[in-house]
């Protein structure tokens, strides 16, 4: 009898464990890999923050980004026209709050833009009578706000897009206000004065259409004339802003490769996705574009077909793929939003669609495709 119970004992206590180690297994198996934890090691996972979200009037979606993200850029707060508005006027009041957000939450800080022909306050080129400036009065202004910028985060931000597209599709330099009234020299006083200013940041160089040979062309020609007078541009950024259709994996690979033979880093700066049908036979992202709105271009205001999500997830999943293979090269991916509903695309080129171009539907819920992506680097 006393052996019995001890069998049903030993039975019972096996019986307990076996269930605790099930538990345990399938616990394990349910915990959630966020993008953050599943590509640590390849690359960093960034999104861009807008100043709705910097000031704290989006919980949820601040929640998204400390969950999923470990990098971010500024979307909008960080460009000359919204931080330095006037010559003796510089409102630091979201990006302070914006870099305090990536150091509490142990992020990957990115600086966009300090020079960039759009978004630049008009007092930059002009004095108090309406006229142009002179070529040293622009650079004096420059360095002031470069200075001013990056040296207040000196230490702190760990990259700046220095420069943000200065090649046009052709190859050939952006004839903008800054090139007007400096010249060509204006691109190495940008690198230089950012380097003055935190000689410990990692300075970029940031464009579009990156995948467009003859464009690819011209920006390996910029980066390499600056190397040859001296000066380091530590990475350049490829802006992600793709379709369903292009530009092909090919193509972007070629550009991964290009970039990183000059021994630059390569990042993927602005990712998005759209679904849209384009008004243009173009696939860049000049923000000046603007069509008008007609209901042929806004297909999917209801929500996406079954086919049109097939394709998305498919989309993704081979850029995804791509960057893993160049992860050696690739330092950092980012997109541009947290979620569809805070997205430029659905404003560009045409005003009033809708759009879904990032992985979080407008609800902050991961679409189908995060899963994927997540399970590519196991």
């Amino acid at each position: 009898m006393k052996r019995k119970k001890i069998i049903v004992a030993l039975l019972c206590v096996c019986g307990i464990t076996t269930g605790i180690t099930a538990c345990k297994n399938a616990t394990a198996r349910t915990e959630v890999v966020t993008l953050k934890d599943a590509y640590a090691g390849k690359f960093y996972i960034g999104t861009a923050l807008n100043e709705r979200q910097i000031a704290g009037k989006s919980e949820e979606e601040m929640e998204l980004v400390k969950k999923q993200f470990n990098a971010i850029v500024a979307e909008n707060c960080m460009k000359s026209e919204r931080i330095h508005p006037k010559e003796d006027t510089y409102n630091f009041a979201l990006p302070d709050k914006f870099v305090a957000f990536g150091e509490e939450n142990g992020m990957w800080i990115n600086g966009h833009t300090l020079i960039w022909h759009s978004q630049a306050p008009a007092w930059f080129f002009e004095d108090d009578q309406g006229n142009t400036v002179s070529r040293e009065v622009l650079i004096a202004r420059m360095k002031d706000h470069i200075h001013k910028v990056v040296g207040r985060y000196k230490g702190r931000v760990h990259t700046w897009d220095v420069v943000n597209e200065a090649v046009l599709d052709n190859g050939e330099l952006r004839k903008s206000k800054f090139y007007e009234i400096i010249g060509e020299d204006y691109l190495k006083l940008a690198f230089q004065f950012a380097r003055e200013a935190d000689p410990e940041a990692e300075l970029y160089y940031n464009d579009y259409s990156t995948a467009i040979p003859e464009k690819r062309a011209g920006i390996i020609r910029l980066v390499k004339k600056l190397q040859d007078e001296g000066i380091t541009v530590d990475g350049i950024g490829m802006q992600g802003h793709v379709g369903l259709d292009g530009p092909a994996i090919e193509e972007l690979e070629k550009t991964i490769l290009a970039f990183s033979g000059i021994g630059a880093k390569v990042m993927i700066t602005e990712l998005d996705l759209t679904v849209l049908p384009s008004p243009w036979e173009r696939t860049g992202a000049e923000v000046s574009a603007d069509f008008k709105y007609s209901k042929e271009m806004d297909p999917y205001a209801e929500g996406l077909t079954d086919s049109i999500k097939r394709q998305f997830d498919e989309r993704y999943t081979h850029l995804f793929r791509l960057f893993l293979k160049h992860s050696d090269k690739i330092t950092r991916v980012t997109f541009w939003g947290v979620n569809d509903g805070n997205s430029w695309r659905n404003n560009w080129p045409v005003r009033g669609r809708t759009d879904y171009p990032l992985l979080f539907d407008r609800n902050n819920h991961p679409k189908p495709v995060v899963d994927a992506l997540i399970q590519m680097t196991r």
